[in-house]
């Protein structure tokens, strides 16, 4: 007998639906042409690292536990001195997702994580850059299920950017919202 493959929820959700219904209504004529997700970037700056080099470290863990996978540490590339900065010091952490664990991110983000938010009205429609990529904040990383509360010292904020390969912001928006992403109207 084969060995059963698993498909992440959001994954067969474009495959089935969001790919015909934006074939639809932007009339592609090949299947290449409709946009999808490329990849999805999470980025954590900690300005108190200057300090404390355990803040790094704290956030590099929290945010291996919501990628699903190793993040790379950034560094300072030049010196600062109003900010007590100096050229590659440990300012942060970065991990790109792609694949199956974007998907299965991007699942718990949507269904999970954003109703978590405080007063969460929905996402602005306005934060896309013109060549379908979105970008959102997030300013407390322990909406994530993941994380457990008790253990976090200091709540961080969580850059994310979603990478598509839609041309217009309409086109990315439009995939977005098939994903259900809470956009305010």
């Amino acid at each position: 007998m084969g060995e059963a493959t698993y498909t992440p929820r959001m994954k067969s959700l474009y495959e089935t639906e969001i790919r015909d219904a934006l074939s639809k209504k932007f009339s592609y004529k090949s299947v290449m042409q409709v946009p999808k997700l490329e990849k999805i970037v999470l980025n954590m700056g900690i300005g108190k690292a200057v300090d404390d080099r355990k803040k790094v470290d704290a956030a590099f863990q929290d945010l291996t536990l919501i990628a699903g996978q190793r993040p790379i540490v950034t560094r300072a590339r030049k010196s600062i001195a109003g900010f007590k900065l100096r050229e590659g010091m440990a300012i942060g952490a970065k991990v790109t997702l792609r694949q199956d664990r974007m998907y299965e991110f991007l699942d718990r983000m949507v269904t999970i994580a954003l109703p978590r938010l405080k007063d969460f009205r929905g996402l602005k429609g306005n934060s896309f850059d013109g060549r379908g990529n979105y970008a959102l904040g997030i300013k407390e990383h322990i909406v994530f299920p993941e994380i457990d509360y008790d253990k976090v010292d200091e709540i961080l904020g969580l850059d994310i950017v979603v990478c598509t390969t839609a041309q217009t912001n309409d086109e990315a928006y439009e995939l977005l919202k098939g994903f259900n992403f809470p956009f305010r109207n």
